[in-house]
């Protein structure tokens, strides 16, 4: 294979780990030989019922005294390494799983790497389909029926699982279901392409501007090699980097866009990415996007397939997908076998195989993914795919973790029965208060050429992730942030559920983002736990970001119908925030920060009001004054 491709495929690999992950991952390729030693391997191709025909690799245990559940995975990131002969080391959703005896099988989905057809990004489901009409899911259906039919020595049943892309890629497996699937685990999977990874409440992701070419570009045959390149920023330092570029359309050049009165102007100067495209061209909730999301399909979910959501509290790219597909069946299909797994992780965290579980600089606590995989993951497939089938599977509805006191909690709903809304005001004092102050206003200045940054790390990023737990000292201390916070805390207080910022709001301007974090002020006396924490950084007074999010005012009323704000007149933005299950212990402060800029996680609103983002220019940007009003609140889910 040739080195590109190599390379190539570490980047991919990127979507789901670390560096330091990445090393350990390269390093156990190089020496395991369990894959070869236990498994023989057979590509195949399997024709969908439109005549494309998918690449597919089948891993089967040698012994072939018994059968075997066939454990699933469809993904755009390729099925490597191509070659019968050539083996991955770790197959299946964990080593408990692959060493117990699996028939393992990659798909690489429709129009990437060797499958043939045309690849759609977050391809539409289509509802009522015609004979030979095909999506995601009737290529996920007729693979299984495929298998089922051919692979040797499979017991009939059939699981689903994967993360991320892979992870939509499983739940769209649930929706009219293969009667053979009887359980499905999508984890950190991608619900809706507006509020997940590259969009958040309508804003883009500018941080995620390098992964863009991997889902964009097109190709036009079957390949075990990249087609697509990663844009080169020659710079260590991305918020500089994006300064200078200025607009977004600036960024056109880098995707072979040429735009003029929105139209392709010649052959030469193509649309050459046709992601880029979409997200230049539908700035607001439309069709499109609309078309593209799953979780509005969630009540197509029959009884007969298990699911069990796998997501982290602190997954930077797909924290709405999980939370959203896990109460999307709660909500459409209540009788089903529908579970919860969140635990203190980044994206993908929980897959991997070191003892010691932090994300950035915050440690929760050693073998909590390993716990996960063997007493959890493990055991939810094994009693459906080898088991009974019967929904006493001795897990709980909901397996969640502290993140505040670092343990796992069971319960039987999520958020708890017993959790509870309660509201707190943002006091013109800067404090956080449980009662409502005098209706006054706290201004601050957004300079659009200094805006927030979201880290205080100088480097360039895949896609970002180490800020979900970073230290918000940096951006406490700045004007243009405000914050409110309450006093040390004389008893815990414990949040489990969603949060919903009620802002009042007014701008100098006609158009502004909104950004509302939870944070975690520790106690000053408290010693370092993580001896890999930034030198700079020290655990007293540390200022851990619970939760995060921001909501582009313009979809302050509707996703849909995007509209300015008039200049100096009360406004009222709500913004949810994910859910949360963080207990804020005796002795820390609640804080709570509200800014207009985060830079460059999002991009820079103009803070003019313009049809389309993508294509203001230099002069649409204008510093503006912002004000957030003392009858502002929080309003918390409280565990009680």
């Amino acid at each position: 294979m040739k080195l590109f491709v190599k390379l190539t495929f570490l980047l991919l690999l990127v979507i789901s780990c670390t560096k330091k992950d990445l090393k350990t991952a390269v390093e156990t390729t190089k020496k395991s030989t369990y894959v070869k030693d236990n498994f023989t391997k057979k590509e195949v191709t399997i024709t969908m019922r439109d005549g494309i025909k998918l690449h597919t690799v089948i891993y089967s245990p040698k012994d072939t005294s018994k059968a075997y559940p066939i454990l699933l995975q469809r993904t755009p990131y390729s099925c490597q390494p191509y070659g019968e002969d050539k083996f991955r080391s770790k197959i299946g959703p964990n080593l408990t799983l692959m060493k117990e005896g699996n028939i393992i099988v990659y798909q690489d989905v429709r129009g990437r790497w060797m499958s043939e057809g045309v690849y759609d990004n977050m391809r539409a489901y289509i509802p009522n389909k015609k004979e030979k009409q095909a999506d995601e899911t009737t290529d996920t259906y007729d693979t299984i029926d495929w298998l089922v039919k051919n692979a040797p020595n499979n017991n009939g049943k059939v699981g689903t699982w994967g993360i991320s892309y892979p992870g939509h890629y499983a739940t769209v497996s649930t929706i009219d279901a293969h009667p053979a699937l009887k359980a499905a685990s999508p984890q950190a999977c991608i619900g809706d392409f507006f509020f997940d990874d590259f969009h958040h409440n309508g804003a883009f992701l500018l941080s995620y501007f390098k992964a863009i070419s991997l889902f964009g570009k097109y190709k036009d045959q079957p390949t075990d090699s990249a087609w697509y390149s990663f844009p080169e920023m020659k710079t260590q330092d991305q918020y500089q980097f994006f300064l200078d570029k200025g607009p977004l359309k600036n960024l056109n050049e880098y995707f072979q866009y040429e735009q003029l009165d929105t139209k392709v102007v010649d052959n030469e100067n193509r649309i050459d990415d046709f992601f880029w495209k979409e997200i230049v061209e539908h700035p607001n909730y439309d069709s499109i996007w609309q078309s593209k999301g799953i979780i509005q399909h969630l009540n197509k979910v029959p009884a007969t397939v298990a699911t069990m959501i796998v997501g982290g509290f602190f997954d930077a790219e797909d924290l709405y997908g999980p939370l959203e597909t896990y109460k999307g069946i709660e909500k459409n299909q209540p009788n089903n076998y529908n579970t919860l797994v969140f635990g203190p992780w980044d994206h993908g965290a929980w897959a991997r195989n070191k003892v010691a579980n932090k994300v950035g600089n915050y440690y929760f606590g050693d073998s909590i993914s390993l716990k996960f995989q063997k007493e959890v993951e493990t055991k939810f497939f094994n009693h459906f795919l080898k088991g009974n089938g019967s929904k006493d599977t001795g897990l709980p509805e909901a397996y969640v973790f502290d993140t505040g006191k670092k343990t796992w909690k069971s319960y039987d709903a999520w958020p708890p029965k017993n959790a509870k809304k309660q509201s707190f005001y943002l006091s013109e004092n800067q404090t956080l208060t449980n009662t409502p102050k005098e209706n006054t206003k706290i201004s601050f200045i957004s300079d659009i050429k200094h805006p927030v940054p979201y880290s205080e790390d100088i480097k360039t990023v895949f896609t970002p992730r180490k800020y979900m737990t970073d230290d918000q000292r940096f951006a406490a201390r700045r004007p243009d942030v405000l914050v409110f916070e309450t006093d040390e805390l004389t008893e815990d207080f414990t949040l489990a559920g969603d949060i919903l910022a009620k802002l009042k709001v007014a701008t100098t301007g006609t158009a502004a983002d909104w950004i509302v974090k939870v944070v975690d002020i520790h106690p000053a006396d408290l010693k370092n736990d993580n001896k890999d924490m930034q030198s700079h950084l020290k655990l007293s007074n540390y200022h851990l970001m619970v939760r995060s999010e921001v909501l582009r005012g313009r979809f302050r009323n509707s996703f849909v119908n995007p509209e300015p704000f008039i200049p100096n007149k009360k406004a009222n933005v709500n913004i949810k925030l994910q859910d949360v299950f963080h207990t804020f212990k005796k002795g820390h402060k609640v804080q709570i920060q509200v800014q207009s800029t985060w830079f460059p996680l999002i991009d820079l609103n103009p803070q003019t009001y313009v049809d389309n983002i993508y294509k203001a220019n230099k002069e649409d940007f204008k510093t503006q004054t912002h004000s957030v009003f003392s009858d502002s609140s929080i309003e918390f889910t409280i565990l009680k």
